[in-house]
């Protein structure tokens, strides 16, 4: 489940604009829940960055370790695009600093909606 935890009712509000305003860009309906921020639990390991993780021959071609895969930027961001969020034209732009080379770039886009 995708879901946005507010501490504030400015957050509350700043998360439901700003999820309004992507959905305009969008066919699919957006699934992610705005919820108020309650006890957090993290979940297993191996549910961090679930759509990355799904993607074999990406994975293994990063290298990254267990701990990049939980806590990495690039993990973070790569796992964005291969959910299908994002476009060619942002990761074009973060290529460099996520380290990706050419077949890395064409495995992530055809992911890309």
């Amino acid at each position: 489940m995708s879901a946005i935890f507010y501490h504030s009712e400015e957050q509350k509000t700043l998360a439901e604009k700003t999820k309004d305003e992507h959905q305009k860009k969008l066919t699919r309906t957006i699934q992610t829940k705005i919820k108020k921020a309650d006890i957090f639990y993290d979940a297993e390991d191996y549910h961090q960055k679930y759509m990355l993780r799904q993607q074999r021959n990406l994975l293994s071609s990063l290298g990254f370790s267990d701990k990049e895969i939980l806590n990495g930027h690039a993990a973070s961001r790569l796992n964005g695009y291969v959910g299908g969020f994002g476009t060619a034209e942002d990761l074009q732009k973060e290529v460099a600093k996520l380290g990706l080379n050419e077949t890395q770039v064409k495995l992530v886009q055809s992911k890309l909606r």
